[in-house]
């Protein structure tokens, strides 16, 4: 089972994501989301269970708690979903729209 862990404190790391939920039964992984340039947490994270009994034990009892002195949100992880490539291929194209500023005439 893949649990989705929102709330997270940001100095929350793998080990704690882990150890907060080991309470509950064996777990395979535990990784808290990171931003790739800074390196720093986004705040939140996944959990993977093998044992679907205890997943959803632990999402009963720890979804609306508190741990590191925030309120952490947690659920069964959605599958993600399918999105389109988007393409980067350097030119600007004519899909934006018009530029911002002031009509100069309007005065």
């Amino acid at each position: 089972m893949n649990i989705f862990v929102a709330g997270l404190s940001f100095k929350v790391n793998d080990t704690d994501l882990a150890n907060l939920f080991e309470e509950y039964g064996p777990i395979t992984s535990a990784k808290v989301i990171t931003d790739r340039q800074t390196g720093r947490s986004k705040g939140y994270g996944f959990v993977e269970m093998d044992d679907n009994e205890a997943g959803e034990k632990a999402i009963a009892e720890l979804n609306g708690a508190e741990y590191d002195g925030r309120t952490i949100s947690v659920s069964e992880a959605r599958p993600k979903e399918e999105r389109p490539r988007r393409e980067f291929n350097g030119g600007g194209g004519g899909h934006r729209g018009g530029g911002g500023g002031y009509n100069r005439n309007r005065y």
